[in-house]
C-alpha cells in the first residue's frame, strides 16, 4: 500500500500536490505528507520538495493556528530540511546526523515562542498523573508521588520527537526511492550507516553534559542520541544479514526495542562500540554503501 502511495505520487505535480496537502492537514497523516516532500526532494531536487512545501504549510500553519499544534509543521520541515541534505551529500549518515540540529531547533523555537502551548502540555501531564496517582493508591498503600515534567522537559521531549519522527519519514522516503528505482539499494544503504569514532564520542559526550545539568535536561540528551540509535538499529540489520536470519529474529528485536529501555541504551552503546572496533567489516555484511548513484536522483 504504502508503495502504490509513492509510485502515486511520483506521477505528477498534481498527484504529489494531492498526497501532500491532505496529509499535512492531519494529525494522524500528516508523516505521509511528510515523506512525500522527501521523496520529490531526493528524486527531482529541493526545488520540486520546496514547492510541495509551500503548499502544505498551508493546512499545517492552518492546524497550529486552530489547534495550537505545531507537530505537522516542525515535521515538514524537519523532513525537508534532511531531504536536502541527502540529496546534496548522497550520504545517509549526514542526513540523520542533522536531525540533531533539527530537533535542537525545534525544542528552542518552542521555548522562545510556544510558552502557552508547553504550559498547556504540562497542566495535561499534571493531571494524567494526578489521576495515575489516585489509582496507584486506592490499593491501601502509601501514596505515591510521580514527578511532573516542566516546560523546558516538555520542549526537549517535542524536540526528540521531531528529531526521531525526522529520520523515520526520511527512511520512508528513501525506501520509496529505493523500491521504486533501484530495488534492494535502500537495504544495503541503512545496513552500512556507521559514525567515525570521532562523531560517535562527540554525540555520547554531549548527550552525557545534558544529563548531568539535571533531569529537565533528560529529554534533551535524547536528540543527541538518535544518530547513535539509529547506526545501532543498522548494525542489528547487518547482524541478522551476515548470519542469514529471518524477520522473526528483527520483528523480535524491535518488540523488546520498543518495551525495554535497556534494550534502547545497549543498542546506543553497540553503535558507539561498533565505530571504534568495525565490527561489520568483521561479519562481512553491510560493506557497501547501497544507493549513492547519483543517476537515482535525476528528473525522470
Amino acid at each position: 500500500m504504502l508503495k502504490g502511495l509513492a509510485a502515486f505520487a511520483m506521477r505528477g505535480r498534481m498527484p504529489a500536490l494531492l498526497l501532500t496537502v491532505a496529509g499535512a492537514g492531519s494529525l494522524l497523516f500528516c508523516w505521509i505528507s511528510a515523506a512525500v516532500v522527501a521523496l520529490v526532494t531526493l528524486r527531482k531536487g529541493a526545488g520540486e520538495g520546496a514547492w510541495l512545501l509551500l503548499w502544505a504549510l498551508l493546512p499545517a500553519g492552518a492546524l497550529l493556528y486552530v489547534l495550537g499544534d505545531s507537530g505537522p509543521l516542525t515535521l515538514l520541515l524537519g523532513v525537508t530540511a534532511l531531504a536536502v541534505v541527502l540529496r546534496t551529500t548522497v550520504s545517509l549518515p549526514l542526513a540523520v546526523l542533522a536531525s540533531v540540529p533539527v530537533g535542537a531547533a525545534v525544542g528552542l523555537a518552542l521555548m522562545a515562542f510556544g510558552g502557552h502551548y508547553l504550559e498547556q502540555l504540562a497542566a495535561y501531564f499534571g493531571e494524567f498523573l494526578a489521576t495515575l496517582e489516585r489509582q496507584l493508591a486506592q490499593g491501601g498503600g502509601e501514596p505515591v508521588v510521580l514527578s511532573r515534567p516542566g516546560a523546558l522537559q516538555i520542549a526537549g521531549m517535542l524536540g526528540a520527537g521531531t528529531a526521531l519522527s525526522s529520520v523515520l519519514c526520511l527512511l520512508l522516503a528513501r525506501y520509496w526511492q529505493s523500491a521504486l528505482y533501484h530495488p534492494g539499494g535502500f537495504g544495503r544503504e541503512f545496513r552500512s550507516l556507521y559514525y567515525p569514532p570521532a562523531v560517535a564520542l562527540a554525540l555520547a559526550l554531549g548527550a552525557a553534559a545534558l544529563l548531568g545539568l539535571g533531569v529537565q535536561y533528560r529529554t534533551w540528551a535524547l536528540i543527541g542520541l538518535v544518530p547513535l540509535s539509529f547506526a545501532g538499529l543498522a548494525l542489528v540489520h547487518a547482524r541478522v544479514a551476515s548470519r542469514g536470519q529471518g524477520r522473526g529474529w528483527l520483528i523480535a528485536f524491535y518488540v523488546a526495542w520498543l518495551l525495554f529501555d535497556p534494550v534502547k541504551l545497549l543498542v546506543v552503546f553497540a553503535a558507539i562500540a561498533d565505530s571504534w572496533l568495525r565490527l561489520r567489516q568483521r561479519w562481512g555484511a553491510g560493506a557497501g554503501t547501497g544507493v549513492r548513484r547519483r543517476d537515482d536522483e535525476q528528473d525522470d
